[in-house]
C-alpha cells in the first residue's frame, strides 16, 4: 500500500524490450535500504525492484502493464514519480493507494489560478462514476483532491510545491496519466451494485 505522497522524482535511464520490458531508473533513494523484490510505485504503478545499484534500480514490466498504464509511454529521460510502500508506523498523509492503476486519463487543460495551476483531466467512462467533488484520486501516483466533476472531466488544483517535486512540473496538455480511484469509492459502489 502507498499514500500518494511522492518521495522522489526520478527518471528513466534505459529501456530494454525483450520478452517483458526492462526499465532502469535514476533515483535519489538510498538503494542499500531497498531490497530486491521490494515494491516501488512508479508514477502510480506498483513495480518490483529486480536489480539495483547506487543511484539506480530496475524493474520489469509485462505486456499487460504496458497496455493498461502509461508505463509503455516512457522513454529514456522521462521523469517518473516514486513512492516507497507504506509501513505500519508511517503517517498517512495522502489517502490509501494500492498502486494498481484503474485506467489511463489525459490532461485536457492547464490554467494558472493564483499561485497554483488548475488541471482538467478526462477519464474513461467506467471510472468517472467513482470520481466525486472533494474526493480523492491518485494521478500518476500523486494523491489529489477533486475540485469539480463535469461530464467526462474533473478538475484539480496543483500547488507550487507539488509541481516542483512531481512530474506535474513538466506536464503538458495532451499528456496521458495513470489514474487510480479511491479504494473506498470502489468498495461502496460494489456494495451498492449487490443491493
Amino acid at each position: 500500500m502507498f499514500t500518494g505522497i511522492v518521495t522522489d522524482l526520478g527518471s528513466v535511464r534505459k529501456v530494454q524490450k525483450n520478452g517483458d520490458t526492462r526499465f532502469e531508473f535514476a533515483t535519489s533513494y538510498d538503494m542499500d535500504t531497498v531490497d530486491i523484490g521490494a515494491s516501488i510505485a512508479c508514477s502510480g504503478t506498483c513495480l518490483t525492484v529486480t536489480e539495483k545499484g547506487e543511484g539506480w534500480f530496475a524493474v520489469m514490466a509485462s505486456e499487460e502493464t504496458l497496455s493498461v498504464t502509461i508505463v509503455g509511454d516512457w522513454t529514456e529521460g522521462s521523469t517518473v514519480n516514486f513512492e516507497r510502500p507504506l509501513r505500519a508506523a508511517d503517517e498517512l498523509g495522502g489517502h490509501l493507494v494500492s498502486g494498481h492503476v484503474d485506467g489511463v486519463g489525459q490532461i485536457r487543460n492547464i490554467e494558472p489560478e493564483g499561485d497554483s495551476h488548475r488541471y482538467t483531466f478526462s477519464a474513461p467512462d467506467d471510472l468517472m462514476k467513482f470520481i466525486a467533488p472533494k474526493g480523492s484520486v491518485a494521478v500518476n501516483g500523486v494523491s489529489l483532491t477533486v475540485n469539480e466533476v463535469e461530464n467526462k472531466t474533473f478538475g484539480i488544483n496543483i500547488i507550487q510545491h507539488t509541481q516542483k517535486v512531481t512530474t506535474f512540473g513538466s506536464a503538458e496538455v495532451g499528456n496521458r496519466v495513470n489514474l487510480e480511484i479511491d479504494l473506498l469509492a470502489r468498495y461502496v459502489a460494489r456494495i451498492l451494485e449487490k443491493e
